[in-house]
C-alpha cells in the first residue's frame, strides 16, 4: 500500500479538481489491507506491505491483519536515518526498505543551493578512509543497520559500484558518525505551491503519515 490516504477510484493516476486539489478517498487504510490481503489467501501474491506509513499507522495494521506487513518501505537516508521508526518496526518485525537511499540528489525539484547528500564532507571522509565511494558508504551503513536498499542508477558502473559493498565493514564510530548526519529532511513528499510557498500536498489529510514524529 503505496500511501495511508486513499485516492478517488477511476481512470486518473491522480485525480484533480480543476483547480488542482487532489479527490481523495475516505476508504480507511485498513479497509485497504483487508482487501490485500484477499490477494494472500487467493494464492495471487506471497506477501504484503505498507509504503510510507508512521508507527501509529503501521501499529493500526497490525492490530486487525490476518497476514502481518512483512515490510515498510520508507525514504532513508543519513539526512533521515528514520531511527525511532527502524526501531519500532524491528519491534513488531517489519523489514524497512530504504528508498532514494542516496538522496535522490537528481529530483527536479532540488533547491539550487542545497547540500547534496553525496558531497557531504563528512561522509566523504569516512568514504576516504575506507577507498570506497560516497554511496558505498551509504548503502554499507544501511545494510549494517538491516535495512534493505533500493536505490536507482542508470550507470552501469554505478549499478555494480552499489553491489560491492560486502567486502568492507563500518566501525563503531563510523556507524555513530553517519546517525549524526541525520536532520529529519525529507526530500521525496508530494508538493505544492500555496500563496508563494512550497508545502506538503498532503499534509492536511487526517492519514497523512508525516505529521506524527515517527
Amino acid at each position: 500500500m503505496h500511501w495511508p490516504m486513499a485516492f478517488q477510484r477511476g481512470t486518473e493516476l491522480m485525480p484533480k479538481r480543476a483547480d488542482g486539489s487532489v479527490c481523495y478517498d475516505d476508504i480507511h487504510y485498513q479497509e485497504t489491507w483487508v482487501a490485500m490481503e484477499s490477494l494472500v489467501d487467493k494464492g495471487l501474491v506471497r506477501a504484503i506491505g505498507l509504503s510510507n506509513f508512521n508507527a501509529r499507522q503501521i501499529d493500526d495494521v497490525i492490530s486487525i491483519a490476518k497476514h502481518k506487513p512483512v515490510v515498510n518501505q520508507v525514504e532513508c537516508h543519513p539526512y533521515l536515518s528514520q531511527a525511532k521508526l527502524l526501531s519500532h518496526c524491528r519491534s513488531v518485525g517489519v523489514c524497512v526498505t530504504a528508498y532514494s537511499p542516496l538522496g535522490s540528489g537528481d529530483r527536479p525539484w532540488a533547491s539550487p543551493d542545497e547540500l547534496c547528500l553525496l558531497q557531504d564532507p563528512g561522509l566523504g571522509a569516512i568514504a576516504l578512509r575506507h577507498s570506497m565511494t560516497p554511496a558505498q558508504v551509504i548503502l554499507r551503513w544501511q545494510v549494517q543497520r538491516g535495512v534493505v536498499c533500493i536505490p536507482k542508477s542508470v550507470t552501469p558502473s554505478r549499478i555494480q559500484q552499489n553491489l560491492q559493498v560486502f567486502d568492507f565493514s563500518l566501525s563503531d564510530e563510523d556507524m555513530k558518525q553517519m546517525e549524526s548526519f541525520s536532520r529529519n529532511e525529507r526530500y521525496i513528499v508530494p508538493a505544492v505551491e500555496r500563496d508563494g510557498k512550497r508545502v506538503w500536498r498532503d499534509a492536511e489529510h487526517p492519514h497523512f503519515p508525516f505529521n506524527d514524529p515517527y
